[in-house]
């Protein structure tokens, strides 16, 4: 896939999304964590709804160790695989305060050795929330990749790495959040909304759709 097309597709949604956010609503640094953690084989949709009360009273690691896991389950009871993810958030919020003085770290290495993040998650909160350029690859960053031509890999690992060989580095800060909503909205898994997308021109879904 040449540069020039490469460039036009990121141009283009850029141009139709300036300043595109994640989904996830959170009330400061360690919420977006907790939302990241559950958000895991979930939708944001499902995450917002069980965090809404979840985070007006456990809003910080001392605040979600109070309240327990017991107490966790009842607040996310909706999302799938609860029961885990319960267990990991008391125990990511016992590290965090052992640890890092109740803060997020900053790094790959450290995000990634806290129970429930893995490396699509630890990427997910050092783009959003230090702004680091990195690429996080999703569902629906694995398809559009894969429809436009970007990889031919359905290994998650090596989708990262052909997205950061290909796509421009000016680009990389908001790669990640255009391909998810792309391919929530537009460029979805069945009944993907083609006559809409303005990539259409771009694409190469035929040879290299997975729906």
């Amino acid at each position: 896939m040449g540069k020039d097309r490469i460039n036009l597709i990121f141009q283009s949604l850029a141009e139709h999304n300036p300043n595109p956010k994640s989904e996830l609503i959170a009330k400061n640094e360690y919420t977006f964590c907790i939302a990241v953690l559950l958000s895991a084989q979930a939708t944001d949709l499902s995450v917002n709804k069980a965090t809404r009360d979840l985070f007006q009273i456990a809003s910080s690691p001392e605040a979600m160790i109070k309240l327990g896991v017991d107490e966790l389950k009842k607040y996310i009871k909706t999302i799938g695989l609860y029961n885990s993810k319960a267990s990991n958030i008391i125990a990511l919020s016992k590290i965090l305060v052992s640890q890092f003085d109740s803060k997020i770290p900053r790094t790959r290495d450290e995000l990634e050795k806290l129970p429930g993040i893995g490396r699509k998650s630890a990427n997910v909160i050092l783009n959003a929330l230090f702004s680091e350029d990195v690429i996080a690859v999703d569902t629906h960053v694995l398809r559009v990749s894969r429809r436009l031509g970007l990889t031919k890999s359905s290994n998650r690992f090596q989708v990262e790495q052909d997205l950061l060989r290909v796509i421009p580095r000016k680009f990389y800060k908001n790669a990640s959040d255009w391909l998810v909503l792309h391919g929530r909205y537009i460029c979805r898994a069945k009944a993907p909304r083609c006559n809409e997308c303005f990539l259409r021109n771009l694409c190469f879904a035929g040879d290299n759709a997975v729906i």
